[in-house]
């Protein structure tokens, strides 16, 4: 039997991705590029919503959103900043979601707002859209020896 560098997920690396899923402004979101079956790999901003979801505001005239109204499957990989040391040894979350528009309102606005003022200029424009990033499983790599796979109640789920 060969041996797996995860580790048995228990309530501490639980707490850590949620952890860091409540405090994220940006991820790296990947997409299946059906015309070319490529990833497609963009920055984008990010941030929880009420209940502890990614929440992106994506635009409509974006490669990632066009691809996502085809294929909602997608990655998304989320990074614990530090000021210092090796971004590598940093503590990374690899999330696979499925993608879902929702509906615009005013209460999803003024929280974008409030972590993203500068979205101000583009946030009422007719090609933006919120889309919730909903997990299915993840991994976290929580520093070296240290990795968890995670299932979508793990994200989720507060104890």
């Amino acid at each position: 039997m060969a041996a797996t560098p995860l580790r048995p997920t228990d309530e501490d690396a639980r707490r850590s991705a949620r952890g860091m899923l409540a405090v994220m402004r940006h991820a790296t979101l990947a997409v299946n590029d059906p015309q070319t079956g490529h990833p497609h790999l963009s920055r984008i901003a990010c941030q929880p919503d009420a209940g502890g979801l990614p929440l992106a505001l994506l635009s409509g005239l974006a490669v990632h959103s066009r691809i996502l109204t085809l294929d909602p499957r997608a990655a998304l990989l989320i990074e614990a900043q530090r000021d210092r040391g090796d971004p590598m040894t940093w503590p990374r979350l690899s999330l696979q979601v499925v993608a879902r528009m929702v509906p615009r309102s005013e209460t999803l606005r003024r929280r974008w707002l409030a972590a993203h003022p500068k979205a101000a200029v583009f946030i009422d424009l007719p090609d933006f859209r919120f889309w919730r990033l909903e997990p299915q499983s993840g991994l976290l790599n929580a520093g070296f020896g240290s990795a968890f796979r995670l299932t979508s109640a793990d994200l989720t789920t507060c104890p």
